[in-house]
């Protein structure tokens, strides 16, 4: 939950679509319902006091029809008084929670399938989320299903508490060791049972490698593959020492962080489309322990801030995964208001008229082609007073991309369902800095429409004229995303934002420049990129800086338009780059193509098969860097 742990209050505000009510449709009686009750009833859950929240007028009309009898039917008790003058309701405090109730609540199917955005809006994770918790104590003394110590590789006799467990199993790891069957290397894991010589059943001994290559992004890909191994072997509740917080010499803080991301990112899965196995089981906590009390409030710190930056990477892979069917550009809007409601954020959609009136040519000509209507879609996070955005994220919205009438091959089109991920992006990124409250002003943008083709789709040797003016000749439909991003980039320079990061699954030329493991960077100002680098590695993501010039905006000038939309096949990530800059024009501004990196094709460390929600913890990192050296 966005809401900060403290006194324990919801503040609980669901909005459905003003077009969506107004058809008084029994499924969207069914989603009104489902939306209120399952609200009323995280809060009773978890022991909270309910508490108004300002909502749209409309909202009003849903609740006073639907929640009195809507608590009747399910035994709670409670009252709605809603002002219509001012569109606020005050919910009741609901009693009588029925876990039963609310199983069959979350069942419910909802129109546009909000229930997937409130839920990540709400904090909750589906079936696959783990509770980290820190706690003070001896690891020997955990009466868990399994402790996890850990072993650099060449140590033959261990120390700290692998020794002190050592000692408490007979010296079993130590012999381990000598027989060869203890390495310490890099992701090495060894199960042993303890035979009810300490209160955990089981004990896992971790390899953390060589101790001159161990840093943070090992610590926080161990942390991953730990949390996999745990889930393999039916650990439902663990334990384990802060590596690298010891011995290892790094920064308690920054280990629990590490420690944190790496277990929720790690240990993520998308399944909310598969009948699971009811003999499936979870790993649901998992406790970083430390003896010494002057550490807790370091690694509590730490745990915070990675859980925050880990949810809104998982809030990223949960849309990204959604298929298209169930996530149209009005549907990513709807997560991106469910984050804004509760998180406190400003939000704004524009539809297709809103967006003709402003003359953003460029995603209106990608939307011509599909029934799913295009939005504009704005968050705004003012952690700093009502000037200008210090930092705008402009992210590509494709909810699918067929290519258009430049139509791609056949062959894993499905994958382009994840084509919406640098939009993705910008909403867990915006989620995390409402949750981290930087003192910064942080502006979101994410123009959104499907690319396909029709008889009203866009066609190569079109021109078309963005918000800024500029006209662009189209070659290639599938060139759709630097479209998007000419009207997003335009629109974030009118609000005077002061620097740009757009992000975007843009070319597959990246790919092929930098292989699977970097996403490629551009921009017009090298201080704005060498700090977005140096974020970048602090958060442990992967960038790599590629050429972009003057020369390659000579590339795509325009014979019969200012520029064009492509340029020659060689320098194709560069090119796109070029074109992105006539928009950009003279405010810095930082590119990042996470084509490359926004999939992945199978487990590694703390990135799982499937969509990848790259950058999140990147951009996040940077407002709050930003945000000090104001």
């Amino acid at each position: 939950m966005c809401q900060q742990r403290g006194p324990q209050r919801a503040l609980i505000g669901v909005v459905i679509y003003q077009e969506v009510v107004t058809r008084s449709t029994r499924e969207t009686v069914d989603a009104g319902r489902a939306i209120l009750l399952s609200s009323f009833l995280t809060a009773a859950h978890e022991g909270m006091e309910v508490s108004p929240q300002e909502t749209p007028a409309h909202f009003a009309f849903v609740a006073t029809k639907l929640y009195p009898f809507t608590l009747a039917e399910y035994g709670l008790t409670g009252r709605a008084a809603p002002d219509a003058a001012r569109g606020r309701l005050a919910p009741p405090h609901a009693a009588g929670y029925d876990e039963r109730a609310s199983r069959s609540i979350w069942a419910v199917r909802m129109p546009v399938d909000v229930r997937r955005a409130m839920s990540a809006a709400l904090g909750q994770q589906e079936e696959g989320a783990v509770e980290v918790r820190v706690v003070q104590g001896d690891i020997a003394q955990q009466a868990v299903d399994a402790i996890v110590v850990n072993l650099f590789e060449g140590v033959q006799h261990p120390g700290g508490a692998t020794g002190a467990v050592d000692r408490a199993l007979g010296g079993a790891i130590t012999q381990l060791i000598a027989d060869g069957d203890i390495k310490g290397k890099s992701g090495e894991m060894t199960l042993v049972h303890t035979f009810g010589k300490l209160p955990a059943r089981r004990v896992v001994v971790a390899g953390l490698g060589k101790a001159e290559r161990f840093d943070l992004d090992r610590v926080r890909n161990l942390s991953a593959e730990v949390g996999r191994y745990l889930k393999r072997i039916g650990a439902e509740r663990a334990a384990t020492i802060v590596h690298g917080a010891g011995i290892g010499g790094l920064d308690p803080e920054a280990a629990a962080q590490a420690m944190t991301e790496g277990a929720l990112l790690g240990t993520y899965a998308f399944l909310r489309h598969k009948k699971l196995n009811e003999d499936r089981k979870e790993m649901k906590e998992l406790l970083l322990v430390e003896f010494a009390a002057g550490k807790l409030a370091a690694l509590e710190r730490g745990a915070a801030r990675g859980r925050v930056l880990a949810e809104a990477t998982n809030l990223v892979r949960d849309l990204a995964n959604e298929p298209s069917n169930n996530l149209p550009p009005i549907a990513l809007a709807e997560a991106a208001r469910q984050v804004a409601e509760a998180c406190g954020l400003e939000f704004l959609a524009l539809d297709r008229g809103q967006m003709r009136e402003r003359g953003m040519g460029g995603i209106l000509a990608v939307a011509q082609g599909s029934v799913n209507e295009p939005r504009f879609i704005v968050l705004r996070y003012r952690g700093n007073g009502d000037g200008p955005p210090d930092l705008a994220l402009v992210g590509k919205g494709v909810t699918f991309d067929s290519g258009g009438i430049s139509i791609k091959p056949a062959e894993n089109m499905g994958e382009m369902k994840g084509d919406m991920q640098g939009g993705a992006a910008v909403i867990g990124a915006m989620q995390a800095i409402a949750r981290l409250t930087p003192r910064i002003n942080v502006l979101g943008v994410i123009p959104s429409a499907e690319n396909l083709p029709s008889g009203s789709a866009y066609r190569p040797g079109d021109i078309i004229r963005i918000s800024n003016g500029k006209t662009v000749e189209i070659i290639n439909t599938d060139a759709e995303g630097r479209l998007l991003l000419a009207d997003g980039l335009t629109y974030a320079r009118q609000e005077g934002a002061r620097m740009l990061v757009d992000i975007a699954t843009l070319t597959g030329a990246a790919s092929i420049a930098v292989g699977p493991f970097f996403t490629g960077v551009f921009g017009n100002n090298q201080e704005a990129i060498d700090r977005v680098m140096r974020v970048a590695r602090a958060a442990g993501e992967s960038f790599w800086q590629l050429p972009l010039t003057d020369d390659y905006k000579d590339l795509i000038k325009g014979d019969i338009s200012d520029v064009k939309q492509t340029g020659p096949r060689q320098g194709g990530a560069s090119t796109a780059s070029a074109f992105l800059w006539e928009f950009a024009e003279d405010t810095p501004w930082v590119h990042l193509d996470i084509a490359p990196t926004s999939r992945s094709d199978k487990d590694r460390g703390y990135t799982v098969k499937g969509m990848t929600g790259v950058t999140v913890r990147t951009l996040a990192t940077l407002a709050l860097d930003l945000a000090q050296k104001e």
